[in-house]
């Protein structure tokens, strides 16, 4: 039996939350209501009169343009049971999801703030963290005044969880003060999907009374069923995030949605903003989770996987492209770029980021600050132009970067100047 206790877990005064309540949590609007109640302007938005904002259901997302002087539904019901049925594939339990199961918020991010909130007391508990991860944990840490505890994850290129260590370390004196645990798979910027069997040995610990929090932003990227969202029916202290701006292509409206038991949900969704996503972001989600949504969806994430497994081909005969770290579960690939003896190095990781973004208009991640991560690019997976664009780039600044006899792009555009005159 699990040794996690909601009530000695979490921060008393959020247990303690009473939740912004409004008149229409007692009375649903079908329509025909006169709004009085919410101090709302009913003469509308000053939008242009030719504007109706109004899509024809099957050809996009209904969106009630001129409504937006309404408040949106604070409970996003229909949103929640669309997310539960992607997820409900009765793989890793028998047991149904509801939307009683799930926070929708502004992104992940507002999931990983309002977790720590919710658990962590500011000035003593703390978040244990596995780098190198998402740099998000440490960043609400820090501001909700959160310590954090670092078990890295094992030495790449797998990358996996240090379960023992981790293990260990929640058992030690400092583990009662330790309230979350935050594990991200596939991992940012790793690339690797974590073991479940790894995640299951942490839920099982004997003693630890704390949340695990799995981190699936990249989780469509993954083989099917690899989400581990409905298994939050069987631990009553796990937490699945996840996200619309990745496989979905949605960055822009900022949806995200942590999956966890009806009793840890309740309390996030006690302590949210009241009306924290917009009808806008509602109505482009609810349509992009319908088949029609998923469909273009899928032909999209099938169209980056062609390009994935074709960077993986190609990439390794540019001289100065070293090993791949990590994994190929999600939509970027992590390699090292190596210096003229053939090692990872840093400065040439440098050299090529700000060299592709200066000079040739490509832009990728430098990590090689990160922990394991020597020398180290991640690269986003694009369409088959940007890929193009991006190998012919990279070979040529390891080139020039690594001074093996390239020509810099001065001295390409003053020869080309030279055969024009010619």
């Amino acid at each position: 039996m699990s040794p996690f206790n909601l009530e000695t877990c979490a921060r008393p005064n959020i247990l303690a939350l009473e939740p912004y309540r409004c008149a229409r949590d007692d009375y649903k609007d079908d329509g025909t209501n006169v709004l009085l109640d919410a101090n709302e302007n009913a003469y509308g938005p000053p939008l242009p009169p030719s504007i109706t904002g109004v899509i024809q259901p099957g050809n996009g997302p209904v969106i009630d343009l001129p409504g937006l002087n309404r408040y949106p539904d604070p409970h996003q019901a229909p949103l929640k049971q669309l997310l539960c049925n992607l997820r409900q594939t009765h793989v890793h339990t028998q047991k149904k999801l509801s939307p009683a199961n799930l926070f929708v918020g502004v992104g992940s991010d507002e999931a990983i703030d309002a977790l720590i909130r919710a658990f962590c007391r500011p000035g003593q508990d703390k978040i244990l963290v596995c780098p190198p991860t998402y740099g998000m944990y440490s960043v609400s840490a820090q501001v909700n005044d959160v310590a954090l505890v670092k078990v890295p994850l094992l030495p790449g290129p797998d990358f996996q969880l240090d379960v023992p260590a981790i293990l260990s370390t929640l058992s030690s004196p400092e583990g009662s003060n330790i309230k979350l645990a935050y594990f991200c798979s596939p991992g940012n910027p790793t690339g690797s999907l974590l073991s479940k069997s790894s995640i299951e040995a942490v839920l099982a610990h004997p003693t630890w009374n704390g949340v695990v929090v799995v981190d699936e932003a990249y989780i469509d990227f993954a083989p099917d069923s690899a989400s581990l969202a409905e298994w939050v029916v069987e631990f009553p202290n796990l937490v699945v995030m996840q996200t619309l701006s990745k496989a979905f292509g949605l960055a822009g409206i900022r949806l995200g949605a942590a999956f966890t038991s009806p009793e840890i949900a309740t309390l996030l969704n006690a302590l949210k903003a009241p009306y924290n996503v917009n009808n806008i972001t509602s109505a482009i989600a609810e349509y992009a989770l319908s088949p029609a949504g998923l469909e273009v969806m899928r032909a999209n994430k099938a169209s980056l996987l062609a390009q994935r497994d074709r960077l993986l081909r190609e990439i390794p005969n540019i001289p100065g492209v070293g090993r791949l770290m990590g994994g190929t579960e999600s939509n970027f690939l992590l390699y090292e770029m190596l210096n003229k003896d053939g090692q990872p190095d840093n400065a040439v990781a440098l050299a090529v980021y700000e060299g592709l973004a200066e000079t040739k208009g490509v832009v990728v991640r430098f990590r090689g600050k990160e922990h394991g991560c020597l020398g180290c690019l991640r690269i986003t997976v694009g369409t088959d132009e940007e890929m193009t664009r991006f190998l012919e780039a990279t070979k040529k600044q390891l080139e020039q970067v690594r001074g093996v006899g390239a020509q810099s792009d001065e001295e390409e555009k003053e020869k080309a100047a030279s055969a024009v005159v010619a």
